[in-house]
């Protein structure tokens, strides 16, 4: 078959089984082009993306400010490694760190790559800064927590899929219950080595579960009282996804050290960013971390048109107003529906429960059902489907998407 040959999606899924290692279990559905809130499948038919590559495309599919970015600078100059200085990361440093508030920036591709530099700097700030014993450094964590797949970030998973087969795992983390601040006192007053607290604003891949109201302020502030890093990865919650550019904004709390990506980049290239005051990044010194394409011209240029992007086009008010109506909408339909039992969720980033148990099929069903009505979405922990469309959506696209999403459900009214 010539690669410029048109494939089916039958054909397309069945190289992918034959020749791509299986980690992943993808939706069927063969896509090959998309636009703002749409994309299309190789046989041409349109959907609505309700996930938004994980909201990695929070500011819509292929947006021409962000391409242009990619394309104008990919004519230039691509990479150069960090041996030299190029024209470009200087410029996004300095508008990212005023974007957030933030002396500093640490330039990395992927999420987990960016949660994994948060780690290392927070252990070194803690033996250089805190006085923390050599290998002593402790990091609470939290239950149900996704922060990615490496091999450290899986020591302190409690998901067996993601664990079984892997260890040994690393040492140097505690995990509490997540959205308990006596939890996470009682750590802090028992062990004078830790030295941070790694935590998701919204744990979104356990099935966007949103703490307390004050959760986020009052742990900012037990950290503070016992000298701890306070970390927060905004990795898929960052970027006007909440109705707030940052999640913590909704509490103003500031984070000791701020994970990025994503949509940092509006899903148009690998761009991840750890952020923190010169205070705390300083324990960094040539030779502790590095990537060859972190910092990248490409990635600094769309980073920087991305961000512009949300700014400009007011992404976050936008995701803030249509997150509302859409649990307004769907709360409407749960009141006399028998197979939802709840949404949850801030923003545009939201899910349903489904009433079935996690290991059903049910979930799954529904999303293969909304796919055939021209919605796309996925299932996570079983019986949650997340709900997350790119923040350029408007007002009448989602009660489009509404109204195609809870005709699907009632189908499945038991």
């Amino acid at each position: 078959m010539s690669v410029l040959e048109k494939i089916t999606s039958r054909d397309a899924i069945a190289l992918e089984d034959k020749y791509g290692a299986h980690n992943y279990h993808p939706l069927p559905v063969v896509l090959n082009r998309g636009e703002g809130v749409f994309v299309w499948d190789v046989e041409g038919k349109k959907y609505y993306d309700f996930l938004s590559a994980y909201s990695a495309i929070n500011q819509g599919h292929c947006h021409p400010k962000i391409v242009g970015a990619l394309v104008n600078q990919a004519q230039k100059l691509t990479l150069t490694s960090r041996a030299f200085h190029n024209d470009v990361l200087g410029k996004y440093e300095k508008f990212a760190c005023e974007v957030f508030g933030f002396d500093k920036l640490l330039p990395m591709n992927t999420g987990a790559e960016a949660v994994e530099t948060a780690l290392k700097i927070c252990r070194k700030w803690a033996y250089e800064k805190k006085g923390v014993d050599e290998n002593e450094a402790q990091i609470i964590v939290c239950e149900n927590n996704f922060h990615g797949r490496t091999t450290t970030i899986i020591s302190f998973s409690n998901d067996p899929v993601a664990r079984e087969n892997f260890g040994p795992f690393t040492d140097g983390f505690i995990k509490i219950e997540y959205n308990n601040l006596q939890a996470l006192e009682k750590v802090l007053d028992a062990d004078s080595n830790i030295a941070g607290f790694l935590v998701e604003p919204i744990q979104g891949e356990a099935g966007v579960y949103v703490p307390s109201e004050d959760y986020l302020a009052k742990a900012k502030a037990l950290c503070e009282k016992y000298n701890v890093l306070f970390i927060a990865d905004e990795v898929q919650t960052g970027i006007a996804r909440t109705g707030k550019m940052l999640a913590v904004d909704h509490e103003n709390v500031k984070p000791d050290i701020l994970i990025l990506g994503k949509a940092l980049s509006g899903g148009v290239y690998p761009v991840s960013a750890v952020l923190a005051n010169d205070t705390i990044m300083e324990v960094i010194q040539p030779g502790n971390h590095g990537s060859t394409f972190g910092g990248n011209p490409i990635a600094a240029a769309v980073a920087m048109a991305a961000l512009n992007v949300v700014q400009d086009e007011n992404l976050a008010q936008n995701a803030l107003e249509l997150g509302e109506l859409f649990r307004v909408e769907m709360n409407a339909f749960i009141a006399n529906s028998s197979i939802v039992n709840k949404v949850r969720g801030k923003g545009l980033l939201n899910a349903i429960l489904i009433n079935d148990t996690e290991d059903s099929s049910t979930a799954w069903d529904i999303c293969l059902a909304l796919k055939e009505n021209g919605l796309l979405a996925k299932p996570t922990h079983g019986n949650i489907i997340r709900f997350a469309p790119p923040l350029v959506m408007n007002k009448e696209q989602l009660l489009d998407c509404v109204a195609i999403i809870t005709k699907t459900l009632a189908t499945f009214e038991k």
